[in-house]
């Protein structure tokens, strides 16, 4: 049934682009008289009545007429483009033999129109093309499916292998890469290359052959600058579980499933705890725990990361009220902000009625934004979102510090209440004097700016012991304690406390 729907569209496509070209326009006088000289008005009336009919049935208006003009410029567009692909895949089955569909992305487009305009940037996609098509083969497909994405399918070949095919996008990548003069400057740009041949589809359709080159595609822009992904059946599961997750992340949410788990912040001078930070944990009725690296991504593409912020923080803030209720006081609770729920005009107003909802006071709550979210924003929404809350009380800690090259000027402009230096830095600094060097530098900074550290990814006694020598305020990681649900949490706090309790105090005296 499918080969005969594959056959009537390719019957349809030639039909189209015969009644279309030159040809048929050559002809049609001479079918004309011939039919009036057969059988007068009414075969001359029929034959007016029928060519239309036939035209628009072959899908004439559009398809042939979208092919010829394509072709003349030797770049299909997507429709155009895809049409070719399901035509070749129906021909290489029927004759048992290979293809590939290569898909290719010129990456960082955006920062590439920021740069020099919209002007060069079309002038860039438009040589890319050029450079694609005179690379390969006459027989062979070139499509713009998107505004800086090109695909390329190749004829059906009798002998075609993977080590070919990753040949062939390396040349493809080469070419593009090339430096592209415009105006008098050589731009440069990289490309992400994907490919699927045709033999290792996940399914036996034309749109399962493009649906995977897009997906190799995907992955080599995710291991990307220039990166090469053949389609695999590993890449096909893992983007399923992906896929899946998207659909699920939703639910979760609203169902409870996913919750914070608690992380642990002491103070290096008293060994007291001076907060915790909410840390986003999914426990699947079917999968189990799923790792935020996982699930994370999930969230941000089903456009739910506002969401997720909301059920941390409402979480977290239930959390201070029943630490307090069994005679525990927490200082503060530290929530993940992104830019994306940074940048609603209402965060001030939902943040003020949470706080009032649980009856705390605004410095209970710490907001952690990336240091790369504070480097990229602008004078907008995002920059009057987090002074406001600064200027509310809430503290603003600035995460993975050290990563996202945000100013000094930056970090005065926010109003940051604590840095929190990445764990990269704290690493195996005990034994590393660059280590030590670079939170040193980082320390000393903080303190002339008069703002709080905190190290992450403190996993040992030997590094906790520098930290607190070089004058970090805070700690938190693995050699604290890891991250743990709410009822763990209250055994935790107990034993902690316990343990300050039964260390001797040192007096302050002097010799006599």
């Amino acid at each position: 049934m499918r080969l005969s729907a594959q056959l009537l569209t390719r019957f349809q496509q030639k039909l189209a682009t015969s009644l279309s070209g030159s040809p048929a326009l050559a002809f049609l006088p001479a079918v004309s008289l011939g039919g009036y000289w057969l059988g007068g008005e009414i075969a001359l009336m029929v034959i007016a009545a029928i060519l239309p009919i036939a035209y628009l049935m072959a899908g004439g208006a559009d398809t042939g007429l979208r092919f010829r003009r394509d072709a003349l410029a030797g770049l299909f567009q997507r429709h155009a483009f895809e049409d070719l692909v399901k035509d070749c895949h129906a021909r290489t089955t029927e004759m048992g033999r290979y293809a590939v569909l290569i898909s290719l992305a010129i990456e960082e487009f955006d920062l590439l129109v920021e740069r020099h305009g919209q002007a060069a940037a079309d002038i860039v996609v438009e040589r890319t093309g050029e450079r694609i098509i005179a690379a390969m083969r006459k027989d062979d497909r070139v499509g713009k499916i998107g505004d800086s994405r090109f695909s390329v399918c190749t004829a059906p070949v009798h002998h075609l292998d993977l080590e070919s095919c990753i040949q062939m996008a390396g040349r493809l990548q080469v070419v593009i890469e090339e430096p592209i003069s415009v105006d008098g400057i050589s731009i440069y740009i990289c490309a992400s290359v994907g490919f699927c041949m045709h033999n290792r589809a996940p399914g036996p359709t034309a749109e399962d052959w493009l649906s995977a080159s897009a997906t190799a595609l995907r992955e080599a822009h995710r291991y990307g600058p220039s990166a090469i992904r053949a389609f695999s059946d590993q890449m096909y599961r893992e983007n399923k579980s992906r896929a899946d997750l998207r659909e699920e992340v939703g639910i979760a949410l609203d169902s409870g499933q996913i919750q914070p788990w608690f992380q642990p912040q002491i103070s290096t001078d008293t060994g007291q705890i001076t907060g915790f930070e909410a840390l986003a944990r999914w426990s699947h009725p079917v999968r189990g725990m799923i790792s935020p690296a996982d699930f994370l991504p999930a969230i941000e593409d089903a456009g739910l990361l506002e969401r997720l912020a909301e059920v941390m923080m409402y979480h977290g803030f239930a959390a201070l009220k029943a630490w307090e209720g069994s005679g525990m006081f927490i200082p503060q609770i530290g929530v993940n902000f992104a830019g994306s729920e940074l940048s609603n005009p209402r965060l001030l107003e939902k943040i003020k009625w949470e706080l009032d909802r649980f009856e705390l006071t605004p410095d209970r709550l710490a907001i952690e934004v990336l240091e790369t979210v504070v480097a990229s924003a602008p004078d907008d929404v995002i920059t009057r979102n987090i002074n406001a809350l600064g200027d509310l009380g809430c503290r603003v800690d600035l995460d993975d510090f050290g990563t996202g090259h945000a100013s000094i000027a930056a970090i005065q402009r926010f109003a940051v209440s604590r840095i929190k230096i990445d764990r990269s830095f704290v690493m195996k600094a005990d034994r590393d004097p660059e280590q030590q060097r670079m939170i040193s530098a980082i320390l000393t900074m903080a303190e002339r700016l008069e703002v709080e550290t905190l190290a992450e990814g403190v996993e040992s006694v030997g590094e906790h012991v520098l930290l607190a020598q070089l004058g970090c305020d805070h700690v938190q990681g693995f050699g604290i304690a890891r991250p743990m649900p709410f009822d763990q949490t209250l055994e935790w706090i107990t034993g902690h406390n316990a343990k300050l309790q039964d260390v001797p105090r040192i007096m302050d005296g002097r010799m006599g």
